[in-house]
């Protein structure tokens, strides 16, 4: 078994401690004995030169113990004090960057909103929960209409802006326990709970105006875009990836029937 060096100088500190403890009840003892010597023929000089003896090597060995607590002992034990601080700001820098990492994955870099994987896992969160009161969760799904031609014609810049733009408007139009995600390209969705269908897709033709209403700047760049939505709100039976496939099956008949639309 191998001791730390702070362990060992403890170990070193209390041995020499003991060994003067030792010597100085050797000394009482021999004190004690003093007045026999004092009545008796031995000798007394030598007696008391032992026992002076003794007392020197009892002040040896304290000495020694304060040399070696105060030059070896806390030394050590700054010096490991110091090294614990290091690691507990080591830890809590580590600890911060893993919040900070574990953000970054859940949210897409170029709008600053949630991304998809966020949205799968508290989709699920949601109709659990929901589940347990018997409430309604409505599902909105944003597609936006023609964007590979925002890109084709006017470039990434531009279709990046329009992306921010419409991340905004989401965020702005929806409430605050609402959960609203870049899925991915073009496409957004929003968990909205506690709506029924009419509430939903009252909400929906909100955003839908909102987004086509509003001028998108880049540049010396304007132009508007729309988008196609799709609705479902959870029947308390289908799993969270029936429920997302019916919304995004009414997107779909959005898109089928012209776009800029709202299918439910």
């Amino acid at each position: 078994m191998r001791f730390h060096k702070s362990e060992s100088a403890f170990i070193v500190f209390i041995a020499v401690i003991l060994a003067a403890g030792v010597v100085i009840l050797h000394a009482y003892d021999v004190l004690q004995d003093s007045p026999r010597v004092l009545a008796g023929d031995e000798d007394v000089a030598g007696h008391f030169n032992y026992l002076s003896h003794l007392l020197f090597a009892t002040g040896v060995l304290i000495a020694t113990a304060l040399f070696f607590g105060v030059f070896f002992i806390y030394p050590l034990i700054r010096t490991q004090a110091k090294e614990e601080g290091k690691l507990r700001a080591m830890t809590k820098s580590l600890s911060d960057r893993s919040v900070t990492l574990e953000q970054a994955a859940l949210t897409d870099a170029l709008t600053g909103m949630q991304n998809r994987r966020y949205f799968d896992e508290a989709l699920k969160e949601y109709l659990e929960e929901f589940s347990r009161i018997d409430k309604p969760v409505g599902l909105m799904i944003f597609d936006l209409d023609h964007f590979k031609q925002v890109n084709d014609t006017h470039g990434h810049d531009v279709g990046d802006e329009a992306l921010r733009v419409v991340a905004g408007c989401l965020k702005d139009m929806t409430r605050y326990h609402d959960v609203v995600a870049r899925l991915g390209g073009e496409e957004f969705a929003v968990v909205a709970p506690n709506m029924d269908m009419e509430k939903l897709t009252r909400l929906a033709e909100r955003i839908r105006k909102g987004i086509a209403n509003m001028p998108i700047l880049s540049g010396n760049v304007r132009i508007r875009i729309t988008s196609s939505v799709g609705l479902a709100v959870w029947d308390h039976r289908e799993s969270a990836e029936d429920f997302f496939r019916r919304a995004d099956q009414q997107l779909y008949q959005a898109k089928k029937q012209g776009r800029n639309r709202v299918s439910a």
